[in-house]
């Protein structure tokens, strides 16, 4: 049993048979190019666009812990701990504790602290919250890199505000 479209093409001239089977090739190109290639198109961006979104979520994560060392707008004390407490509390919250190696007094109620491989992010974090929340102000730091990995070690001056 044959169907009535191919009874149909086989009885046209082999010239129409060629001009109708190019016109056929032709829609299927004319149908790629509109439909499958803007759909390629868009694959291709929603690929780069997830793409990006990891590459920040990563970042997000890597720079997570340098906000939480800024912490919230609170006060780390109560304003009646030693200085020695207050820059020692500061460090463990924002999670410089095991770096934190030692304190010594510096003359005018300053306070010198020594960090070793301690995270760079995590320490400039710890330094600005003690500067805003605190009032403490940095009268020297001394901070040396580590093989570029992040880590440091430094030795800053803090003193109390007037």
């Amino acid at each position: 049993m044959k169907l009535p479209l191919l009874d149909w093409y086989g009885k046209l001239p082999p010239r129409d048979r060629r001009i109708l089977l190019a016109g056929a090739v032709a829609a299927g190109l004319i149908l790629i190019l509109l439909i499958v290639l803007p759909l390629q198109r868009s694959l291709d961006q929603a690929r780069d666009h997830l793409r990006q979104q990891q590459q920040d979520l990563a970042w997000m994560q890597r720079i997570g812990p340098t906000l939480a060392a800024a912490g919230p707008e609170q006060p780390v004390s109560s304003g009646h701990d030693s200085l020695v407490v207050v820059i020692d509390r500061a460090a463990r919250e924002s999670g410089l504790g095991k770096a934190l190696t030692g304190s010594t007094p510096a003359g005018n109620d300053a306070l010198r602290v020594q960090f070793e491989n301690a995270d760079f992010n995590l320490l400039v974090g710890w330094l600005h919250r003690l500067s805003t929340q605190q009032g403490l102000h940095i009268e020297d730091a001394s901070i040396t890199g580590k093989d570029g990995s992040g880590l440091v070690n430094a030795s800053v001056q803090l003193r109390p505000g007037a």
